[in-house]
């Protein structure tokens, strides 16, 4: 698997990936990280997460425009929020119910602004459909989701990947993580939460995205790839592929 997606990412013509972050996009990150308001719990998965890192690839400056998908509890809400809070702008949508209603109401929140989004239209083995949708923007630099392309049928994930692809500047950047799955592997009860990263970079592509780059910081060797990623002996050290494109000019 590892060494497929070796020789896939050699054979393709990468754009170098971004430059590291600037010292100010990098302090006030630290700073979010820092804040006392910021959960024990969030704190905790900081080593797993690799925050800084991770949006360091991603390209992340602090005067984008960042839309962010299911944001779940808001752990990257939470990073994200306050460093674009001055110079940028934060967009969330899809699943923003629990940020709504507990984060997005503190102070240093107020300028999160909330995209609506009602297209879920049923499910398929524990797996949403999305009709066609927009998320009614078109100026953002960089969309973003974590663990979250596992939750949609192939329908979904294209029908997102479409409107990602449509609110993004020509340009802007979309960076996605996931848990991985074996490739080719067909879905079983252990597996349902990991997806084939050789399958996400083509549906992504099909959406009109280049591959920019791959990174390897959230490569875990422990990581069977056998196990449902809720389980005890697992969650938290999932191996996740860590991938990112971008709409062509």
């Amino acid at each position: 698997m590892r060494r497929l997606l070796t020789l896939l990412f050699i054979a393709l013509p990468l754009i170098a990936p971004a430059a590291e972050l600037s010292q100010r996009t990098a302090s006030k990150l630290a700073a979010a990280m820092d804040d006392a308001a910021r959960p024990q719990a969030d704190r905790a998965r900081d080593g797993n997460r690799k925050p800084l890192e991770t949006l360091e690839f991603f390209g992340l400056t602090d005067e984008m425009t960042v839309l962010e998908l299911l944001p779940g509890g808001g752990w990257y809400t939470r990073l994200l929020a306050p460093t674009l809070a001055e110079r940028g702008k934060l967009y969330v949508s899809i699943g923003t119910r629990n940020v709504e209603e507990n984060l997005l109401g503190e102070p240093g929140f107020e300028a999160v602004e909330v995209l609506p989004f009602d297209a879920i239209s049923g499910r398929e083995d524990r797996r949403m459909n999305i009709e066609p949708f927009s998320f009614g923007v078109d100026d953002v630099d960089l969309v973003l989701t974590f663990r979250n392309l596992h939750n949609f049928t192939r329908t979904g994930r294209a029908e997102m990947n479409r409107a990602a692809y449509a609110a993004l500047k020509p340009g802007g950047l979309y960076g996605v993580v996931d848990h991985t799955r074996r490739h080719m592997e067909p879905d079983w009860s252990e597996n349902w939460r990991r997806m084939d990263p050789v399958q996400m970079i083509i549906e992504i592509q099909a959406a009109g995205f280049e591959l920019v780059a791959a990174s390897d910081l959230h490569w875990r060797p422990d990581d069977e790839l056998e196990y449902e990623v809720g389980r005890a002996s697992v969650t938290g050290n999932t191996d996740r592929f860590t991938l990112l494109f971008r709409k062509p000019d």
